[in-house]
């Protein structure tokens, strides 16, 4: 569950269920969460191996407010709904970019949503870094005689 479009009919779906956020197992964003900015983003990118890379990035960001600590129930799927209705009137989604949720200093991608009852968990993990371009580079390497640094 990775593009706007699925999140957006996953809430569509649960309309009146609470949405938490897991953000390590059996850790949550306080219930006393705002969303506090949702960032419509390109990536224009180079790997290592000299691909070319494009895609598109909807990053919701979450903020847990110190004035409300005292809230024990979330935003409900609706609240967060029409908080995205809003934004989309000043900024159209791009419905297949990739939706990834900032919180604290991490960006994370939905792993999955479960639902627990009245409540839908979406499950988050953190994005790592990785070889984007590390076939193409082990293939060059293979066929050229190139190694890694020398690649680009």
């Amino acid at each position: 569950m990775n593009k706007l479009r699925d999140f957006i009919d996953k809430l569509s779906a649960h309309v009146e269920k609470e949405l938490l956020f897991e953000y390590a197992p059996g850790l949550f964003v306080g219930a006393n969460y705002h969303i506090t900015q949702v960032k419509a983003t390109h990536i224009d990118s180079v790997d290592c191996g000299g691909q070319a890379n494009s895609w598109d990035e909807t990053v919701i960001q979450l903020y847990e407010g110190a004035e409300e600590l005292s809230e024990k129930v979330c935003m409900t799927s609706c609240a967060v709904l029409k908080i995205l209705q809003s934004v989309s009137k000043v900024r159209a989604f791009k419905l297949k970019s990739i939706v990834k949720i900032e919180y604290g200093n991490s960006n994370l991608d939905i792993k999955d949503i479960v639902i627990k009852g009245n409540q839908l968990v979406c499950k988050l993990h953190v994005i790592y870094a990785t070889c984007k371009g590390q076939e193409l580079c082990s293939s060059k390497n293979e066929t050229e005689g190139v190694s890694c640094s020398s690649s680009i």
